[in-house]
């Protein structure tokens, strides 16, 4: 298990254990933990409903693909430390990761 920091949209922190063994990327893990995530394309890079600020611990993930950079590209709020959580697999190297919940749609 590994320890992630979420912040939500109303600027609250949680700690979240997180297991990196099970195969999931770490969209799939804040959707567990019942985060209103749409993950509209299911984790394809595609909608950008997962997208994620990294607050602290951007440099221990690992580069992002050429699908991941394309979707950001057409976000308005998309910065140097934004992140889709779907191209995220959680491992060792993530322990300590502080985010932020980006993608926001009312229901």
């Amino acid at each position: 298990m590994i320890n992630i920091t979420v912040e939500n949209h109303a600027g609250e922190r949680h700690l979240l254990d997180v297991p990196e063994d099970m195969g999931l990327n770490l969209m799939e893990v804040l959707k567990a933990y019942e985060y209103d995530i749409m993950a509209t394309c299911g984790g394809m890079a595609l909608c950008a409903t997962c997208h994620i600020e990294i607050l602290e611990g951007a440099e221990k993930l690992p580069e992002s693909n050429d699908s991941e950079l394309a979707t950001l590209d057409t976000l308005p709020d998309a910065d140097m430390n934004s992140r889709l959580s779907c191209q995220l697999r959680p491992d060792q190297n993530m322990d300590g990761l502080v985010i932020r919940l980006k993608a926001f749609h009312e229901v």
